[in-house]
């Protein structure tokens, strides 16, 4: 990804679970907060109610392809934590990505015209 970093640490998650704003459709819950960086944190949790190790990991590879796809459009200096649910493990990676692009949309992370 071009404009976008991994998010690994473990308080960087609580802070944002904590003061950023969410929004939550169907498959995915997504968390938001500024980060006053020129690129954006993309973190990435699946719980383990949501099935084993392969289907988490499915999940969270399409969440990123999704992501990954729109990232021109996404406005840089935001932290994002996507947070894969339980009915994600049974949708259609159309389905997820639509509900993933229509929170952040929601949230201000999303750009109309997309950035080169």
């Amino acid at each position: 990804m071009k404009y976008t970093v991994s998010l690994k640490e473990p308080h960087l998650f609580r802070r944002l679970y904590a003061k950023g704003k969410s929004a939550a459709a169907g498959t995915v819950a997504v968390y938001v907060r500024p980060n006053h960086m020129r690129k954006n944190r993309l973190g990435l949790t699946v719980g383990t109610k949501v099935g084993k190790a392969v289907v988490r990991n499915k999940i969270r590879r399409r969440i990123r392809e999704a992501y990954r796809i729109h990232e021109h459009q996404m406005t840089p200096g935001f932290d994002i934590v996507v947070v894969g649910r339980v009915r994600a493990a049974f949708a259609s990676y159309a389905e997820l990505e639509r509900d993933l692009l229509r929170l952040l949309d929601k949230l201000g992370v999303r750009q109309r015209e997309g950035r080169k």
